[in-house]
């Protein structure tokens, strides 16, 4: 049962009653429930009336990012690099599961989706279904769950192990100041979408993501070329009816493609990779190069950006997607030297950075990240230092409220 602090002072000839909403799967010694609405309600017969004091989750700011990728497209790279940008090292929770997927900073919590698998593996396999397919997960649960922590309401959630890929007891999860929600399906379900201040789909080209599998497969696991086409084969029917259509929901899409600099390159090393910002999204405004809403190309290598063979080409402009107007921002290419990256940050604007140059430290700080010579790495760390603008944005708002409600 939720208890709720409440504070009001009662008027003559009126009673007050709390409710709290009832849920499911929600632990009972975590509440912290401190602001109400009050609603009066004048009997029939007209000589007294009572209030029905609401509780809501005051003391809590939860704000909930979605990501959406298939498997091995860089959902952990990118959470690295988010979190990051909020400062303290993301860590599994202490003295839980080893096997948790979950992991913990200093403001943020990131959630595997895959622990909201309703058959393990053995299941999937005697039903014959994929992870990806809907029927394999469990919708319900995922929806009253981040509801609860968007609430402020801790939850017990369920724990998929990969390493077994049996479902393991759950584990306590407390309400973060940003929860960050990741895998196969955060955009599929609508009322979990609804749910999500924000929301990001790494796109991977089929190319790309065959030429990355190829060489971690072949080269690090000893797989043949025709077991890895098997495998791309067999998950692409699920991948392009439940996985691929969540991008058109999106608020920012980060494409990643073969470059155009190299003719008839199939290697994959050098890439083409560009950043969908969705226009008219609350809290959040594209950045843009030179000039916002102009059609720009730009080549900056010179004297003051080193360029080895195929160089590095940017470009920007309006365009349309899924019926939404957005600005793209694409690079082509990639760095030789990424100090030098200041010189490309210098041009570009609207990049909620707090300091000139925290692009190109960022970049710096996690040199050793894949992707990190390349625009995956470098509209990754803008995205993240969005998300932390928007963060602040709401979080301004909602602590002004009831400022506001007190003055009122």
């Amino acid at each position: 049962m939720a208890v709720c602090p409440v504070y009001t002072t009662q008027s003559l000839n009126s009673t007050c009653s709390i409710s709290t909403p009832s849920k499911t799967h929600f632990s009972s010694h975590h509440n912290h429930l401190v602001f109400y609405r009050t609603s009066k309600r004048t009997s029939k017969r007209g000589g007294s009336s009572s209030c029905v004091i609401t509780c809501s989750a005051g003391d809590s700011q939860t704000v909930v990012i979605g990501l959406a990728a298939d498997s091995g497209c860089g959902k952990s790279t990118f959470m690295r690099r988010l979190t990051s940008v909020f400062g303290g090292a993301a860590e599994p929770p202490k003295g839980g599961n080893p096997d948790s997927n979950t992991l913990i900073s200093d403001m943020t919590t990131v959630i595997c989706l895959d622990d909201y698998h309703s058959l393990d593996r053995t299941g999937r396999k005697e039903k014959g279904v994929t992870a990806l397919d809907p029927r394999a997960n469990d919708f319900d649960l995922m929806y009253e769950q981040v509801k609860a922590l968007k609430s402020g309401i801790a939850v017990d959630k369920p724990i998929y192990n990969h390493v077994t890929g049996l479902l393991d007891p759950p584990e306590l999860i407390k309400p973060p100041k940003i929860l960050v929600i990741e895998g196969l399906h955060p955009m599929f379900d609508e009322r979990v979408r609804d749910l999500l201040d924000f929301s990001i789909y790494l796109d991977i080209s089929n190319e790309v993501k065959f030429a990355w599998k190829i060489q971690r497969d072949m080269a690090e696991r000893g797989h043949s070329l025709e077991s890895i086409k098997a495998s791309i084969e067999a998950r692409k029917p699920d991948f392009d009816a439940f996985i691929d259509p969540q991008k058109q929901y999106a608020d920012a899409v980060i494409e990643v493609l073969p470059t155009q600099l190299i003719p008839d390159d199939n290697e994959g090393k050098v890439l083409r990779v560009r950043l969908l910002m969705k226009e008219g999204v609350e809290h959040f405004s594209p950045v843009y190069l030179f000039d916002e809403g102009s059609t720009i190309s730009w080549i900056p290598c010179g004297r003051k950006l080193t360029c080895s063979y195929p160089g590095i080409k940017f470009s920007y402009g309006p365009d349309t997607y899924f019926g939404h107007e957005v600005s793209v921002l694409e690079m082509d290419g990639q760095f030789d030297r990424l100090d030098e990256l200041i010189y490309v940050e210098s041009h570009l604007s609207n990049l909620s950075t707090k300091f000139y140059g925290e692009v190109t430290q960022q970049m710096l700080k996690h040199a050793d990240f894949p992707g990190s010579n390349n625009g995956t790495g470098l509209f990754q760390t803008i995205v993240g230092l969005k998300i932390r603008d928007l963060y602040e944005q709401i979080t301004a708002i909602k602590t002004a409220a009831p400022l506001q409600a007190t003055k009122a």
